[in-house]
């Protein structure tokens, strides 16, 4: 059994996971939406997360730009994705939206800008 709280919605329900031996989910309760059985199968069987961080910019009135993934991205790859950000220098003008890295780590994930920086 894993105890996990669902954040699918802003109840935040306690949910018990029963999992068989390969790990496979077999019930969950707790939850009080659809949502939670949905979330409880996928964090128990493939984690995964949003990214948030920031980009070094050259050139801009700012000496950075937030940006996101585009998509959820594997648990186990954020501390590498994190690392693949910083090696990276975007040049100003960066707009809101522009792709920062494309298909970050084989993901298929986005690493976009979530603002603009405007050349200095």
């Amino acid at each position: 059994m894993k105890n996990i709280v669902c954040v699918a919605c802003p109840m935040g329900c306690a949910l018990s996971v029963e999992l068989s031996d390969s790990g496979e989910v077999l019930s969950v309760t707790g939850n009080t939406c659809k949502r939670g059985i949905d979330y409880a199968k996928t964090e128990c069987t493939n984690p995964v997360r949003s990214f948030t961080s920031t980009v070094k910019v050259s050139g801009g009135i700012l000496p950075v730009v937030p940006c996101k993934s585009a998509g959820n991205i594997p648990k186990e790859k954020l501390l590498d994705c994190a690392t693949e950000i910083a090696k990276i220098t975007a040049k100003a003008p960066v707009k809101l939206g522009d792709i920062l890295i494309k298909n970050i780590l084989g993901t298929g994930v986005d690493i976009i800008a979530t603002n603009h920086c405007p050349e200095a």
